[in-house]
């Protein structure tokens, strides 16, 4: 039976980094080496082992046979260290550490930013580090604890929370109606024009009772940002399916105004998609409880607002 040493160790988990990072740069930059550092461990590891684990490039790197089946085993090691870490922040009376979190501008700046703002009030031993992107980042690679986002990732390896499912509603203008008249069934929607929402499917679809009804939407303005998207409908340029959330404080100020409520559009969940494992640590689950409940509360004064 070969002896695994202490420096072995410390190699496997290098050398697990390197397989879920990528490349040897990314690796080092993530665990706080240098790339030469890093190679090193690679190249004393495959030394010992007496077995190639990599075939690396310049740019790239592809695990080998044994490389894939060594992987396993060196990651099994790395969590259990993470692991035991977690255990012992998770006994500390008050919750501590760093979290990194990212998610698209518009909920960011209008949700989750005061989230954690009443959230670090009451964990003030917890460090945050906010990214905000309407990008999909990779949550391995940039080292990230949460990710929130409008579905979860499929055959990403990551898991995901269901944190909220927040209610939409049709909006335009006053302006916009003025000029355009106001719809008051579905099928009048294909004569009006929309702002486009890049990131969502090309069509409406609304229900009432038993009957669904799909509207193709067009129209001459299109964006890939929820901010932007809002801002156009509330300059008078189209119709929009928004969140329910983001339109109220507009309707409050007579910006935007709900048509067709009384049919149903289709919700959006909302998730909190995190690395495997990551499930121990107390600080990450406080968040994400913490989240669900935000969106909770926020949901149901929108609700009860359009109801009164």
């Amino acid at each position: 039976m070969m002896n695994v040493s202490f420096e072995q160790l410390k190699s496997m988990v290098v050398f697990a980094q390197v397989v879920e990072q990528g490349n040897l740069t990314a690796a080092a930059k993530h665990i706080g080496l240098s790339r030469a550092v890093v190679s090193y461990h690679i190249k004393k590891l495959e030394s010992q082992l007496g077995i190639k684990l990599l075939n690396r490039s310049t740019r790239s790197i592809a695990l080998t046979e044994a490389g894939s089946e060594y992987y396993q085993s060196c990651r099994i090691i790395a969590e259990q260290a993470s692991r035991a870490n977690q255990q012992i922040e998770n006994i500390k009376n008050e919750p501590e550490g760093l979290l990194k979190i990212t998610c698209p501008v518009n909920v960011g700046l209008q949700i989750i930013v005061p989230a954690l703002s009443e959230f670090r009030r009451l964990y003030p031993k917890i460090e945050l580090d906010l990214m905000l992107t309407d990008e999909v980042v990779n949550i391995m690679q940039e080292g990230m604890d949460l990710a929130i986002r409008g579905a979860p990732l499929p055959n990403s390896g990551l898991q995901a929370s269901k944190l909220s499912t927040l209610a939409m509603c049709l909006c335009g203008s006053p302006e916009y109606f003025k000029k355009h008249g106001r719809p008051t069934m579905p099928s009048e929607l294909d004569q009006h024009d929309w702002i486009i929402y890049k990131l969502t499917a090309g069509a409406v679809e609304l229900t009432k009772g038993n009957r669904s009804y799909s509207v193709a939407v067009k129209g001459g303005i299109s964006t890939n940002n929820a901010a932007a998207r809002t801002a156009f409908i509330e300059g008078g340029h189209g119709l929009g399916r928004i969140p329910l959330y983001d339109a109220w404080p507009k309707i409050l100020e007579g910006k935007l105004e709900i048509v067709l409520d009384d049919y149903q559009l289709k919700d959006i969940d909302i998730y909190g998609v995190f690395p495997p494992g990551s499930t121990g640590s107390k600080k990450l689950r406080l968040l994400i409880d913490f989240l669900k409940d935000y969106f909770d509360k926020l949901d149901r004064n929108a609700q009860n607002r359009i109801k009164s």
